[in-house]
């Protein structure tokens, strides 16, 4: 099957589970759209059990989509650009300490408490895993997803602040996330033998600033070249272009696309639609990015959905990814609650908000992506994979489905 056919199949799938959802489950999109694939994939199983060669062409079909590079190379630049885009920047800018905050700190406390608990949990049940693969792990499941909850707490009319850290948070730390996945790998495929004390931190630094350095020129890109034309027309199709262009450059240069496109997106949220454009331009703008937002994260959770048929199955595995979700919520909690509280004082958080950022705090195509990225050859690729999937799941179903109601108890009837 072809690229422009496997795209077909996706927008497809996903405009027909989007109606199904909307006429009948009315769940969040993202949710019910996943659900729906879901359903898809589980069916398309039960039939291959009774006619086997069924399945054949539509697995195929699948497994040629390289899923880790669809969402890291080009889904997620597109979301985050567009996310950050449509975030309230002055919001944004006056609780930038509790982002960097949890976006930073919490990440890499996350990544090393969530891989301490891999690997005493396979320790215990007598499947141990490498304390590196773990801690590699704890940097899949670490980064959160904004889209599938942001719909919820508007319903859920929690307070302004609390839903701008969550989902500047979550802007962030999806970033932070790929690049401590990425220094980590780095320093396995390196070797044991040959890792001195600053690889880490140079790759790391290589990637963050890099990303962050190459977003603001990207959006000073966008802000001259807006500046010096006047046509609606021309101007969406240069946002679209340097979104499209910097991620390419951002592989080139070997820094980080995501943060890259944040700082981007930012940029062009606030400083080009305040100085440059023209409320026709502003208008269509916002209209497409807001678009592109809406189709991408419906082909994103129809794939994930649609990637079941792919996952290697075993009893083992799903012990563990069962026993592993507690404490994945415990290490979210401490991850954001420790320096929360070291810091409480210069922070406008509450308590509540913590709570709410642990249950609100869903895991999403990311996570998938980074397990699914590992080289075949990679020692616990299935095992990892299985495991993260059965995470997202439950992330998503489960916590997905009650944060409202989390949220409505938390902070009651407002």
């Amino acid at each position: 099957m072809n690229l422009y056919y496997l795209i077909s199949l996706l927008v497809i799938l996903s405009a027909v589970f989007a109606y199904i959802n909307t006429r009948l489950l009315k769940l969040p999109l993202t949710i019910g759209l996943m659900l729906l694939s879901t359903i898809f994939s589980v069916g398309l199983l039960a039939v291959n059990q009774f006619f086997p060669s069924t399945l054949t062409p539509v697995t195929t079909a699948i497994k040629t989509i390289d899923f880790s590079a669809v969402v890291l190379n080009v889904l997620l630049s597109f979301l985050l650009f567009a996310g950050s885009m449509h975030t309230d920047y002055r919001q944004l800018q006056q609780n930038r300490k509790s982002i960097i905050l949890f976006a930073l700190v919490s990440v890499l406390l996350c990544t090393v408490l969530a891989g301490a608990a891999l690997y005493f949990l396979t320790s215990f049940f007598g499947t141990p895993i490498n304390f590196l693969y773990c801690l590699l792990f704890g940097a899949i499941v670490s980064p959160t997803d904004p889209i599938a909850v942001l719909g919820i707490l508007t319903k859920a009319n929690v307070p302004k602040s609390a839903e701008i850290n969550i989902v500047g948070e979550s802007l962030f730390n999806d970033g932070i996330g790929v690049v401590v996945f990425v220094s980590l790998l780095a320093l396995i495929e390196k070797g044991s033998g040959h890792i001195q004390a600053w690889d880490m931190p140079l790759v790391f630094l290589q990637q963050a600033v890099g990303g962050i350095g190459l977003g603001f020129i990207l959006g000073y890109i966008i802000f001259f070249l807006l500046k010096s034309i006047d046509d609606y027309e021309t101007e969406v199709m240069i946002t679209l272009a340097v979104v499209m262009g910097g991620n390419w450059v951002a592989h080139i240069a070997d820094v980080s696309g995501p943060l890259a496109m944040v700082v981007a997106g930012l940029i062009t949220g606030y400083k080009v639609k305040k100085e440059v454009m023209s409320d026709v331009t502003m208008m269509y703008v916002e209209k497409f990015w807001h678009l592109i937002d809406v189709l991408m994260n419906a082909i994103l959770f129809v794939l994930m959905g649609l990637k079941i048929l792919s996952i290697h199955f075993e009893w083992g595995y799903l012990l563990v990814a069962l026993a592993i979700i507690p404490l994945l919520l415990l290490c979210r909690y401490l991850s954001l609650a420790i320096p929360y509280q070291i810091s409480k004082q210069w922070l406008d958080v509450s308590p509540k908000t913590i709570l709410l950022m642990t249950w609100g705090g869903l895991r999403g195509g990311l996570s998938i992506a980074m397990a699914l990225s590992l080289s075949p050859s990679f020692a616990v690729k299935d095992e990892l994979v299985f495991i993260t999937y059965i995470i997202v799941m439950f992330s998503i179903f489960v916590q997905g489905l009650t944060v409202e109601k989390v949220a409505k108890k938390i902070y009651g009837h407002r």
